[in-house]
């Protein structure tokens, strides 16, 4: 599985140390930055590309990480395809996957510590969506105001 990451200041020591976890655990990692650790830097820079590159089927899923995870799941989620949902626990990492095929997974790198991130992205990566009728006809949804390009 090809795996994008990516993080401002906020997440960025985090997010190296999921993409090592990820590495060591047999998953390709996409990095998106940043590359070093800037505090004037901004999260659009980083999970723009990413949330593109998931939309675009260039990686399989998505982590996006700022300091509370609530600017990186917005910015994920102004990108058409892309499905990011703010995890801070367990059964939302496993359920936002099976019922409504979340493709990119935000998290706070000030609020969940490295073990607790782990078992989440682990938790995400490892669920499929179940394909139900009424998850699909949800998405379908959502997916028609993406193409009208303004949600009303």
């Amino acid at each position: 599985m090809r795996v994008g990451i990516a993080s401002d200041h906020g997440g960025f020591a985090l997010k190296e140390q999921i993409a090592e976890l990820l590495r060591g655990a047999g998953y390709e990692i996409v990095d998106f930055g940043a590359f070093h650790l800037s505090p004037g830097d901004d999260y659009p820079d980083y999970i723009i590309p990413m949330a593109r590159a998931v939309s675009a089927g260039k990686v399989d899923r998505g982590l996006a990480l700022c300091g509370s995870g609530v600017g990186a799941s917005i910015a994920a989620n102004k990108v058409a395809g892309v499905r990011a949902g703010l995890i801070h626990d367990v059964f939302s990492a496993h359920q936002g996957v099976e019922d409504d095929n979340m493709n990119v997974f935000s998290l706070g790198g000030q609020v969940i510590g490295p073990a607790l991130a782990w078992e989440l992205i682990e938790t995400f990566l490892k669920a499929r969506f179940s394909g139900a009728e009424r998850h699909q006809r949800r998405i379908n949804k959502v997916k028609a105001l993406e193409m009208l390009g303004v949600a009303h």
